[in-house]
């Protein structure tokens, strides 16, 4: 087998545009020639989802979601139910998921609910598709919002809790201005600076670049 690349796709997807992202590793395939990845977020249209992965022979292993809001699990139940594939989140984020006063989807009159089949601690290792990440708890944006670190990548799929100059809103149930601030100053901005930020909302940026120009971090 070919050295480890990991790769990181991304589709956009819903109201308030928001990134999905899969991780695989490029140079590994099963016994079938497909690569399976490992899916954060599936914000909508889970259908359009499976079947732009499946024209591509990858295959996904497993559900991660960042946050509960709507806009990041409108399309989990079917993805889920397409692939066969297990959901997972942050241990303190599963209400979120479920509530659809809490995230927000009753608002636009979409009933979003959530139940994850599997719900991971801080500072958890996750195993799937060939891949290793750890979760990383940063409340703020929610209070069961998290990071996903890819250590040997330098890969960090951020969700609501650092955008490119900006961080996510804190004017929602659950949120924390103080909270979001600490986990970004706490939590992320030690890690490596060329770690590539994978943000949820906007453009790619790097924990470095953050350290240097992003105005909310004081």
């Amino acid at each position: 087998m070919a050295d480890k690349k990991t790769s990181v796709g991304m589709f956009t997807l819903g109201m308030v545009g928001t990134n999905c992202y899969f991780v695989f590793d490029e140079n590994r395939t099963d016994d079938n020639g497909k690569r399976h990845c490992i899916f954060f977020d599936p914000a909508d249209k889970g259908a359009k989802i499976f079947e732009a992965l499946s024209e591509n022979d990858l295959v996904v292993d497993l559900i991660l979601l960042t946050h509960g809001h709507f806009d990041h699990i409108g399309g989990a139940e079917e993805l889920r139910k397409l692939t066969g594939a297990k959901i997972g989140c942050y241990t303190k984020e599963q209400a979120m998921c479920k509530d659809m006063y809490l995230n927000l989807s009753n608002d636009y009159g979409l009933r979003f609910s959530v139940t994850p089949d599997i719900l991971y601690e801080d500072n958890a290792e996750i195993e799937a598709a060939g891949l290793k990440c750890k979760l990383i708890a940063t409340p703020g944006h929610t209070s069961g919002g998290c990071c996903y670190y890819f250590e040997e990548d330098n890969i960090l799929i951020a969700g609501d809790t650092l955008f490119e100059e900006s961080v996510g809103r804190t004017d929602f149930p659950t949120s924390s201005t103080s909270e979001l601030i600490r986990s970004v100053k706490e939590r992320l901005f030690i890690l490596p600076e060329e770690t590539i930020v994978y943000p949820g909302h906007g453009g790619v940026t790097t924990i470095g670049h953050e350290k240097l120009y992003n105005p909310f971090i004081y």
